[in-house]
């Protein structure tokens, strides 16, 4: 990690559900030159998230911090008054770019998609904000599609149609609140829009400032995509 720095143009974040058209998008913004959008990993940078939540919700380090405490070695706490939250979360957030995304010197941005939601709307929601503060010039992307053709494609067929409509619908509501308080720094696609015309997509690029070239905006929205089939 020593000497990373951040790509100048910052971050996109694909955030979704299975089946949601993820892969397109990822697709479509790596066709950006300048752009390094990774796929999917296993929801790696949740676990960094809720190590960094541990620290901001204690109760017992606020009261320290609140109060100015100075502890002594025989203090059960003894040191918490000096963690800097802030620093660790940008510390994590740095790390988790320099070894997971790894974007490389001819990255003008990064980011990654991922299709793991938390089920605690409230969890969920308070990730989207670590995302958001976590990293520098940090836009979001949210992916949907209709709850009634997730269920229906690959392998959540194997799954039970409400759970997999709850799923949607928490995920769903969860963008939009975020959408409301960010909308400066965040995006909502649908997948029926932008699949039936692709000039549904210029919110996107015009939260990005940058668009694919023509001729490979129309291969990619072109090419069948064959994973999970």
């Amino acid at each position: 990690m020593a000497g990373f720095h951040h790509p100048e143009g910052g971050y996109v974040f694909i955030v979704t559900y299975g089946r949601s058209g993820s892969t397109l998008i990822q697709t479509l913004l790596n066709a950006i030159p300048g752009f390094v959008i990774r796929g999917e990993n296993n929801a790696a940078l949740a676990g960094l998230f809720q190590s960094w939540r541990a620290v901001v919700q204690s109760p017992d380090i606020a009261r320290m911090q609140r109060e100015g405490v100075v502890s002594q070695s025989d203090h059960p706490w003894f040191g918490a008054e000096q963690i800097d939250a802030a620093a660790y979360r940008a510390a994590l957030c740095t790390s988790f770019a320099a070894e997971i995304l790894r974007p490389g010197p001819d990255a003008r941005v990064c980011g990654f998609k991922e299709i793991r939601t938390m089920a605690d709307p409230a969890r969920f929601a308070a990730f989207l904000g670590f995302l958001q503060s976590g990293f520098p010039k940090a836009r979001l992307v949210f992916n949907t599609r209709r709850a009634e053709d997730v269920c229906r494609s690959s392998w959540w067929r194997r799954h039970d149609p409400q759970e997999v409509r709850e799923i949607v619908a928490t995920a769903d509501a969860v963008f939009r609140e975020h959408l409301r308080a960010h909308p400066e720094s965040s995006v909502l696609l649908r997948y029926e829009d932008y699949t039936a015309d692709h000039r549904a997509l210029e919110p996107l690029f015009a939260l990005l400032g940058a668009r694919p070239p023509d001729a490979a905006l129309a291969r990619v929205m072109a090419t069948r995509l064959t994973h999970a089939t």
